[in-house]
């Protein structure tokens, strides 16, 4: 089954979830929780009415008014990450019922439509857990420094209209630029593993989201400026080379960016800037 295929028949089954989806139902959140960095993990449950329409993070705010766990036990309020509520900051990204996505998009009717249907939420697991479903994702920022993924410009004052582009390299860079950082692709990633320590981060496996911010910045006139420097660094250790190509990234990605293609281009570009650089003597 294609990526195409799989979002198609995921999507008709949320539907058919949502049309059957009972009024006034419980529904029993199973949350893996930890009190902070180092500490064990433990699992409590929760009883919640739900609304039509209610989505995860509705459910965490009402676990958050009521913290009593199904068996009576009265405990913390459960943390998480949030901010726009409208899948574009990408901060409320965690794994539900086995499958990392933003949270905020998550409607309960789609995933839980009958009376005691249980949905799991854990935090992402490749990045050190801040406390319960909320992690810490410096590690993905700092890659975006690690390949300059900005438009170098010059002073704030006014520089003129800058570069045209034809419409299809603005179709092609826009798709890119939907990227939020949410790091569902590096959760699925099997390469991308785990790096508590932030002297390591600089040599393991990069991920998928900051390749295609290389692509797309490489990609932009005046972003280009910096292509050689974004290219060496992807030449270089945890770069995209490392790469093995299990494609869970394009599977997960919640704005659907094509990933598995900026993975390719940038690898015939590093390739072709080896070549240059060789025969150049550089």
């Amino acid at each position: 089954m294609s990526v195409a295929q799989a979002h198609a028949f995921d999507a008709e089954t949320r539907l058919a979830n949502r049309k059957r989806a009972k009024a006034g139902r419980t529904v029993i959140f199973k949350i893996k929780r930890c009190d902070g960095p180092g500490k064990p993990d433990r699992w409590e449950s929760f009883k919640v009415p739900t609304e039509p329409g209610s989505n995860v993070i509705s459910c965490l705010k009402w676990i958050a008014a009521h913290p009593v766990t199904t068996d009576g036990q009265r405990t913390s309020p459960v943390v998480w990450d949030s901010g726009c509520l409208e899948e574009v900051c990408g901060a409320c990204t965690m794994v539900i019922n086995g499958r990392v996505r933003q949270s905020c998009s998550c409607l309960i009717d789609e995933y839980a439509p009958e009376e005691g249907d249980t949905l799991t939420l854990e935090p992402m697991s490749k990045f050190p857990v801040i406390r319960d479903l909320w992690v810490d994702r410096e590690r993905m920022f700092q890659a975006l420094r690690r390949v300059k993924a900005w438009v170098p410009i010059d002073g704030t004052y006014n520089l003129g209209p800058g570069p045209k582009e034809s419409p299809e390299q603005q179709q092609t860079r826009y798709a890119l630029s939907e990227c939020m950082s949410c790091g569902c692709c590096l959760d699925a990633c099997p390469q991308y593993l785990k790096e508590e320590d932030p002297k390591d981060w600089d040599t393991a496996f990069i991920g998928a989201a900051a390749i295609s911010q290389v692509r797309l910045f490489n990609e932009h006139e005046t972003g280009k400026r910096l292509k050689a420097d974004r290219l060496e660094a992807m030449m270089g250790p945890g770069g995209v080379s490392d790469c093995g190509n299990a494609q869970n990234c394009v599977k997960v990605c919640p704005k659907g960016i094509p990933l598995t293609e900026s993975i390719a281009a940038v690898g015939r570009s590093t390739t072709i800037h080896a070549f240059t650089r060789f025969f150049r003597g550089k």
